[in-house]
């Protein structure tokens, strides 16, 4: 069962992930935050302060005219104050109320920040749409639209909003202190606002001769200096804290604490950067949105870094490489990646326009600053961010110079370390198979019940989906619906999940899987892709699933076991549910155990079969809101309809052990 967080259960299930020293920093913290109450100082007076970080002369010449286009365009959008945030629009954006939640109506509380009550919708509203803004990411795209235009409206109304946003918002106050992730994400998006604006006759006495700007910065990374995200906690939230602090102590350099801030920063980013990625390059919470959250923040602290001449730990760049080429590794045909995990549609620095691909603006970045591979895909289309980056980022060594780092002279297709299996066949099929951990740190905070579950593509068509993330807090059937083993393509035994949650961000006993056989070659060549694991997480019953892309492609078998006992206090006899949730472009007639799929890809009509297990009772669910059931969520705060086909029954015998075998053949 879910336990909402914040109540004393929740509190008491925390606890229990906490080591000594996570309990002893959080006691420090709260003995800190006592302080702070009755004791707020104001930014040391500094005289002098200039900023020295613009991007070189002829860069904005270097950005493609048709990303410029859609960056003016939705620029232009943002000036008549409209944007949307997590699918709730707003027409409110050219004089915003800071505190204000479109999607409950409610206003967040203010007083201390430490004392508001963010994870109580029901007092502060939904904090993910109350946070966002605030990000000032729509900003950033505002002075990008003066850097690339000289229009001078676009940058006064930056200055008018930052101005009121620093004027409603004194330090400490309000729900905008209360989390690290958000004031590092705001430290990172001034310092980009700064450095757009830099041909503005006002950018001057916006930022470094305005005591306001100053003090607000300076309490932002004495906060972040304070507070860091701990123990169980280290996951992508203290990346961005590091991210932030390094990007404003190297281009903000106002202050006495400015170089202990920028070298405590810097190292906490190379510590955290490792510890948060595998050495294959995969990010170890196996959330994908968050492997692209942590690139783009890692990419913008050393940007500032490389602007400001301040020397980068080599093992920060190395680990960007590495995540670089892990995502050329697993994406699709159409550059898509997997969608493993929560997602949350959060970025590290946003500059471009609607329509332009997050990813394959990443890749073109790593194709600038370290060089693309001879078997990475090919990047089409266009974006704003990459030649402002490498405009910055001083470049890798290249293959054959010390210290350039190894790299796979092959496409990787099976990430031990990660669990992650990628097998391709002709036609353009990808499918993703998941043998991993479950999650980062003893709380796996962005992890979903999803062990042994598949992704089957074709042609960059989900046919095989999974169902996203949806929501984070406030709808807790919805947070648990889709972070739930039913909510994946994979095998429930006796209604329960693989692995135990303890709150929204949290799970008290972990499922641990292993990798049988992952022979991923093949398939494309004319042989057979093979992939076998097996979890723990229905002990003593383990769950074993063995997936083959035959020779030619056309043809993808899954065989599901269940073996062993029936696990712990399961009823009689045991049941089992398989789900195979369809992506939301297959249309699907079922007959019995076979269901016919269509859908249209570039006006061409195209099909598969699905022959599902016979032992099994077959029903296609869609939009089904009482118990949720057949959903798809394109990004965070949006669903949709789209069908789940569910096979249940006994296992049979008085054992759990049985064998299903499902056959999706590809027409064409």
């Amino acid at each position: 069962m879910t336990v909402s967080s914040g109540s004393a259960g929740w509190y008491l299930r925390r606890l229990s992930r906490m080591g000594p020293r996570e309990v002893g920093g959080r006691a420090a913290d709260t003995a800190r935050r006592r302080l702070w109450r009755r004791v707020r100082p104001e930014a040391p007076r500094v005289t002098g302060a200039r900023f020295t970080s613009a991007l070189p002369a002829g860069t904005l010449a270097t950005v493609p005219p048709d990303a410029a286009k859609r960056l003016l365009a939705e620029a232009d959008r943002l000036m008549a104050g409209h944007a949307e945030f997590f699918g709730v629009p707003r027409d409110d954006l050219a004089d915003p109320d800071w505190w204000y939640d479109p999607k409950t109506g409610r206003r967040a509380p203010w007083g201390y920040a430490f004392d508001v009550p963010y994870r109580d919708e029901q007092a502060s509203g939904d904090i993910k749409q109350i946070w966002e803004p605030s990000r000032h990411q729509y900003l950033t795209v505002l002075a990008s639209a003066y850097a690339l235009s000289g229009n001078e409206r676009y940058a006064e109304r930056v200055a008018a909003q930052l101005r009121a946003w620093w004027g409603a918002n004194a330090p400490l106050r309000g729900v905008h202190w209360i989390s690290g992730i958000e004031l590092g994400i705001r430290l990172v998006s001034w310092v980009w606002i700064r450095r757009l604006l830099d041909g503005w006759p006002g950018a001057a006495g916006l930022f470094e001769e305005n005591p306001v700007a100053r003090n607000q910065i300076w309490h932002h990374q004495r906060w972040l200096a304070a507070f860091p995200s701990r123990g169980s906690s280290a996951n992508n939230h203290v990346i961005a804290e590091a991210a932030g602090q390094a990007a404003a102590a190297c281009a903000f350099d106002w202050f006495p604490d400015s170089a202990r801030w920028r070298t405590g920063a810097l190292r906490s980013l190379d510590r955290h950067l490792r510890a948060n990625t595998f050495p294959s390059g995969l990010n170890r919470e196996l959330a994908t949105e968050y492997h692209g959250l942590v690139l783009e923040l890692g990419l913008a602290a050393v940007a500032e870094a490389d602007a400001a001449r301040v020397p980068v730990p080599p093992t920060v760049r190395l680990v960007l490489l590495r995540m670089t080429d892990a995502l050329a590794a697993v994406v699709d045909s159409h550059l898509r990646p997997p969608r493993q995990g929560d997602a949350d549609d959060g970025h590290g620095l946003v500059v471009d326009g609607a329509g332009t691909d997050r990813w394959a603006s990443l890749l073109a970045t790593g194709d600038a600053v370290f060089g693309r591979l001879g078997w990475w895909p090919e990047v089409t289309g266009t974006d704003v961010r990459t030649p402002l980056l490498a405009a910055l980022v001083r470049p890798y060594p290249k293959r054959g110079s010390a210290p350039a780092a190894s790299r796979p002279a092959a496409r990787p297709a099976h990430f031990a370390d990660a669990g992650m299996t990628i097998l391709r066949g002709p036609g353009e099929i990808w499918c993703r198979c998941d043998g991993g951990p479950h999650g980062f740190l003893s709380i796996a905070a962005h992890a979903h019940a999803d062990a042994l579950s598949v992704e089957v593509r074709h042609d960059g068509v989900e046919v095989l989906a999974d169902p996203g993330t949806y929501c984070y807090h406030g709808e807790p059937e919805w947070r648990r619906y889709f972070r739930s083993t039913l909510g994946h393509n994979t095998l429930e035994l006796n209604g329960a999940d693989q692995s135990v949650s303890g709150g929204p961000f949290l799970w008290t006993r972990h499922a641990r899987s292993r990798v049988l056989v992952a022979e991923p070659g093949g398939a494309a060549e004319g042989g057979t892709a093979r992939w076998s694991a097996e979890h723990d997480g229905y002990a003593p019953a383990v769950h074993r699933r063995s997936v083959e892309l035959a020779a030619g492609g056309g043809e993808l078998r899954v065989v599901d076991e269940v073996r062993g006992g029936r696990g712990a206090h399961a009823p009689r006899p045991a049941a089992v549910r398989l789900a195979f949730h369809l992506g939301p472009e297959i249309a699907a007639e079922l007959t019995g155990n076979r269901a016919v799929l269509t859908w249209t890809r570039d006006d061409e009509d195209r099909s598969a079969v699905l022959d599902l297990p016979g032992e099994l009772r077959w029903r296609a669910h869609r939009g089904e809101a009482d118990a949720p059931l057949g959903w798809y969520s394109a990004g965070f705060g949006r669903k949709t309809p789209a069908t789940t086909l569910v096979g249940t029954g006994p296992a049979d015998g008085t054992a759990p052990s049985g064998e299903f075998t499902t056959v999706l053949r590809f027409r064409g």
